[in-house]
């Protein structure tokens, strides 16, 4: 029942227009009626909480989708920070917001570059989670990449295409719209969410090739290409999320367009540190039904990182080379000791043409595996 629920809600997503003449969202799907036949009260107990979880991960992964597909213009790093607030707010969350001035007292260097160049300044979000009484219980850090809008920099990206770019912050949507499923599941575990928000313009005020600059740790980082600004973000972004105690972490990430040299438009890429904490979350993306396939860690594609004049670089030399392999690893660099896997929706995050319960647009890729990862299973006793 679990899966037929889901499976509704989630083919019923229609994209919001902005069309003068036309309503706000084309109709979908008005009504389903569940017969439960001879159920007893138990059953239909167990029936009615599947329901309620795949009505929480439908709604999360729906609104991970409209959040994805709003156009650069409606949602700048500021919007999105009061989005983050309002959802939180909601569910009772904690939320802190950083602001320009914030970011460089924290010593974000990362984030303040990227975001230099634009008139829209950075964020830094930040949301508490406390699903049990228990202090020392593991922190999931999830740390989501929040770019608004994404033109390269002064490494500009081509012009044809580019409009896509208005989903270079579809890992932090996928964060947001967890925020459903724990607010309404609550799930008991500890999680803080962390979303670098920054929109990448080409200016007088935008870092550039050949910059160095420090992160939060005070490490160094070399810049060959500004358009490989989703993971200096993301340094940070794992960086403040160790600070505020995560204990293992996951970053989801629009991170690169190699990755659909690997997978096309078909399949999430994952990279780790740790092979046992991989296999359970690729256990999970099983359950949730969606594809994630692991890229290896050797100390060879750690070596493409080195850099003369930093502790590391952006991009490899040959950036045609293990694209997706090496900037997962730059984000691993500053993961350091802690356990953590990145997830690469480069290619899942957004599709050219709808397929099956995929719209076209925003798909609000893994949503659903980091749910299950959360919940530990959506699937309850009771389910048929």
């Amino acid at each position: 029942m679990y899966a037929l629920a889901e499976g509704l809600w989630l083919g019923c997503y229609r994209m919001p227009s902005f069309a003068a003449s036309r309503g706000t969202r084309p109709p979908a799907l008005k009504e389903v009626a569940l017969l439960c036949g001879r159920a007893t009260a138990d059953e239909r107990a167990g029936l009615q909480r599947s329901l309620e979880a795949a009505y929480a991960m439908a709604l999360a992964t729906h609104y991970a989708r409209d959040l994805t597909n709003l156009p650069g213009n409606y949602l700048v790093p500021e919007t999105l920070a009061r989005e983050a607030q309002t959802l939180a707010a909601r569910y009772g969350l904690e939320c802190t917001v950083l602001d320009e001035h914030g970011i460089r007292e924290q010593g974000m260097g990362g984030l303040a570059a990227v975001g230099g160049g634009s008139a829209n300044p950075p964020r830094m979000i930040a949301i508490r989670y406390r699903g049990t009484e228990e202090e020392n219980a593991d922190v999931i850090g999830l740390v989501g990449k929040g770019i608004t809008f994404d033109t390269g920099g002064i490494s500009l990206k081509k012009p044809e295409g580019m409009e896509e770019m208005i989903s270079d912050m579809g890992g932090a949507a996928v964060l947001l719209g967890l925020i459903h499923v724990l607010g309404r599941l609550r799930p008991q575990v500890h999680a803080v969410i962390v979303i670098p928000a920054a929109e990448n313009m080409p200016s007088g005020s935008a870092f550039k090739p050949g910059d160095v600059i420090s992160v939060m740790n005070g490490q160094t980082v070399e810049i060959l290409n500004t358009d490989a600004e989703g993971r200096v973000v993301l340094a940070d972004g794992v960086l403040y999320a160790k600070a505020l105690g995560a204990t293992r972490l996951i970053d989801v990430a629009t991170l690169t367009g190699a990755v659909l040299v690997s997978f096309a438009d078909v399949a999430t890429g994952a990279v780790s540190n740790d092979e046992p904490f991989l296999q359970e979350l690729l256990s999970y993306a099983r359950q949730a039904g969606e594809k994630v396939w692991p890229f290896p860690n050797y100390p060879e594609y750690h070596d493409m990182l080195k850099s003369r004049v930093a502790d590391i670089k952006n991009a490899a030399s040959r950036d045609r080379w293990a694209g997706s392999i090496t900037a997962g690893l730059f984000i691993g660099f500053f993961a350091g000791d802690v356990p953590w896997v990145h997830l690469d929706t480069g290619g899942t995050a957004w599709l050219w043409n709808e397929r099956g319960t995929e719209p076209q647009g925003g798909t609000g890729a893994m949503v659903r595996t980091l749910g299950h990862y959360l919940c530990g299973s959506p699937a309850v006793e009771g389910d048929i």
